[in-house]
């Protein structure tokens, strides 16, 4: 009898979770899935479940109903409970996989050892978006800011919209008098963590705090969640936030300044900035951590951008659990799940050059 390093997953631990079961057959025509086998020849079938990254909810829920629609047996749950949560939960053989914006740093990556064997976890980048600075301001849809006055906005050195730091790169504009709130992520999150290192490297000067995914001032507001700071912004005249691109719905958004040119988010720019970044160095071979350049002055880059991973395990001893996660990975890395998650979250496809390590990275993966 083999016995499974992961426990099933209690409704508790599984409270708000994502659940869907779709009873379609054979191959999607919106997703592109087709019918996802074991090496057995056997289709996957059971009950799974992972946690994690808010900013993954859109594009988990393409992802869940294109891999059900061609495994109809196969029920998946994913609780978008926050980057930080999702670890934890992993890290506690709570789910068999999850996602996370940040990936495992050297304290977890030694932990994952426990639950996953001697090898422990590996992190796979599978979904690629900018994070935007959205506001709701009257009848202003967008905004030229740079790195150091959105510092300066979220730190509390600037309180008015129509600030003279503001109004300088915005002469066109007419700035109202009104306050600013800013709203920040209330959870331990992987899009905070980003935000944040983006703000530590452009803006040194008025961002003091060093990179976390845990917000670090007082005062503003707060949320859990993207869905929560995004809306609580739509509530609140004269709100800010930062949050994955997917989400911001008709929330005005800012251009960052890039080099000389200040530039808007995009999924084109998104993938630029990650082509030219590099992996973190001194990982194991399949383990695919990417060290974000934030510092890039080409204007067809953003490098306020988030890389969110999948965490998975270099061993399952469970063979139904190991088997789902590799056939699961396998379709959020491929071409038909990219596009599955850029239709329904705007997100950037992985490049193929990166999507050949990753399936090389899911085909290491042992099971039993």
């Amino acid at each position: 009898m083999k016995i499974s390093r992961f426990p099933r997953v209690g409704s508790a631990v599984m409270v708000g979770a994502l659940a869907l079961s779709l009873a379609a057959c054979g191959s999607d025509p919106t997703t592109g899935a087709e019918t996802t086998e074991t090496e057995g020849g056997e289709a996957i079938s059971g009950d799974f479940a992972g946690a994690g990254a808010s900013s993954q909810e859109s594009a988990m829920e393409a992802w869940v109903a294109g891999f059900q629609s061609a495994n109809p047996d196969a029920t998946i749950n994913y609780d978008p409970a926050g980057s930080g949560a999702g670890r934890e939960q992993f890290l506690a053989g709570g789910v068999q996989w999850a996602g996370s914006d940040s990936a495992l740093d050297d304290e977890e990556l030694t932990a994952s050892a426990e639950v996953c064997g001697p090898d422990g976890a590996i992190d796979l980048p599978i979904y690629v978006s900018p994070i935007a600075v959205a506001f709701n301001l009257p009848e202003i849809d967008s905004l030229n800011l740079t790195s150091e006055v959105i510092a300066n906005i979220f730190n509390g050195e600037i309180k008015n919209w129509n600030d003279d730091a503001i109004a300088a790169d915005n002469p066109d504009v007419e700035l109202p008098d009104l306050a600013i709130t800013p709203v920040h992520r209330l959870d331990d999150s992987g899009t905070t963590e980003n935000f944040t290192e983006y703000l530590s490297a452009t803006a040194s000067d008025a961002w003091t705090d060093e990179p976390d995914g845990v917000w670090p001032l007082e005062g503003g507001d707060s949320a859990e969640g993207t869905s929560g700071v995004v809306g609580v912004v739509t509530d609140t005249e004269g709100a800010v936030t930062y949050a994955d691109a997917s989400k911001v719905g008709t929330l005005g958004t800012a251009a960052i300044k890039v080099g000389e040119d200040f530039v808007p988010f995009s999924a084109e720019a998104a993938a630029a900035t990650v082509d030219k970044s590099d992996r973190i160095e001194g990982r194991a071979e399949h383990d695919f951590a990417i060290e974000v350049n934030r510092t890039l002055t080409d204007p067809t880059t953003y490098p306020l951008v988030l890389v969110s991973y999948a965490i998975a395990c270099t061993n399952y001893a469970d063979e139904a659990q190991g088997n789902f996660v590799k056939a699961f990975l396998t379709y959020q890395a491929s071409e038909a799940g990219q596009q599955a998650a850029a239709d329904a979250a705007g997100s950037s496809p992985i490049s193929a050059a990166t999507a050949e390590q990753v399936n090389a990275a899911i085909e290491s993966i042992t099971v039993g």
